[in-house]
């Protein structure tokens, strides 16, 4: 059953130079105790998509179209945009919001140590957390706290210790704890092991997945690290460019790659299995976004590339069921009849 629902998500940040279209025209969907791995290069609209999700954009920010449904509610779209008048319209979203974030959808942010307040202890900051949507006393809170702890793998004693103080790692897992405050249905994890070493990255990993199975939550993790993903997903959106060039199960996606920027993606991480290959390269960089290429996004850096590229924009091809991807040569690369080179 679907838990969460993105159709056609257009998120637009307002600068001096005109509108960046940081998301532009994305759908997904996830259903309840999946994990979804949203990947791309830095600056593509992972971390937007999460932000619109939990309606914590920027002031410059703004949804300009598509709808995003949670539990049956919508949570962005026509019905919320035009509920009442722009100047009562923060108030109102926000209001609808309070209920939903954290109890409902939780986050586990990028940097841990960014997260968290420097001046207040790790314990009574997952516990304020506790206290602004659970019915509980102060002894109470830190009793979950506790049992939290316990359940990330931390020691019970750190529980008073303040962020400086705990090692990276220990961040991370406080993080998770406190994502997991209120028993969400949903978390949203961006760049959960950005700044781990190997060993505690795979601990960590591990800890989310052996969390979830237990505990039945659906889950978002952002990254460009698609090894991430392979670990822990069951499903797989390859963002480039502020929209979704490919998405579908793990394992189609993997073994049968339907995209040019996923075939280079893929290319350009290691793999222990298998003969060796020289690691491959990108060119070029990522469009500005203020003024995006015609076409397709990745046509100037794309090695198929041809004059329909650059002139018309792709659609979302089903190359398989449950497997999409945005480009006008997306079933002769899934058939095998456009090399990878």
């Amino acid at each position: 059953m679907t838990l969460l629902e993105i159709k056609d998500l257009k998120v637009y940040f307002t600068i001096m130079r005109g509108k960046v279209q940081a998301v532009d025209g994305v759908s997904f969907a996830i259903d309840r105790g999946e994990t979804l791995g949203l990947v791309g290069e830095s600056g593509c609209g992972k971390t937007t998509t999460a932000f619109a999700i939990t309606r914590l954009l920027p002031n410059n920010a703004e949804i300009v179209g598509g709808k995003i449904t949670f539990d049956g509610i919508e949570i962005a779209g026509s019905d919320v945009e035009n509920a009442l008048p722009n100047r009562k319209k923060p108030k109102y979203v926000e209001t609808m919001m309070r209920d939903v974030r954290w109890k409902q959808i939780s986050m586990i942010f990028q940097s841990a140590m960014n997260a968290f307040n420097p001046v207040h202890r790790v314990g009574d900051q997952i516990a304020e957390a506790i206290l602004a949507h659970e019915k509980m006393t102060k002894e109470q809170a830190r009793k979950k706290v506790i049992e939290l702890f316990k359940l990330v793998g931390l020691d019970v004693g750190r529980i008073d210790g303040f962020p400086h103080e705990y090692s990276g790692g220990m961040r991370q897992r406080a993080m998770i704890a406190m994502a997991l405050a209120c028993n969400p249905k949903f978390i949203i994890a961006d760049e959960p092991t950005t700044a781990l070493d190997v060993v505690m990255q795979d601990r960590v990993l591990a800890e989310i997945k052996s969390l979830q199975r237990r505990l039945g939550i659906a889950m978002m993790i952002i990254t460009h690290d698609i090894s991430v993903v392979a670990e822990v997903a069951e499903k797989i959106g390859i963002m480039y460019a502020g929209k979704l060039v490919e998405y579908g199960d793990i394992t189609a996606v993997f073994e049968r790659t339907s995209n040019p920027y996923s075939i280079g993606l893929m290319a350009s991480f290691p793999s222990i299995e298998g003969e060796k290959k020289p690691l491959y390269s990108i060119p070029g960089s990522p469009p500005d976004l203020s003024n995006p290429p015609s076409g397709c996004r990745f046509h100037p850096r794309c090695r198929f590339a041809k004059d329909v590229c650059k002139e018309k924009e792709p659609e979302m091809l089903e190359v398989e069921p449950g497997h999409l991807s945005a480009c006008h040569f997306a079933y002769e690369i899934f058939n095998g009849r456009l090399g990878a080179g």
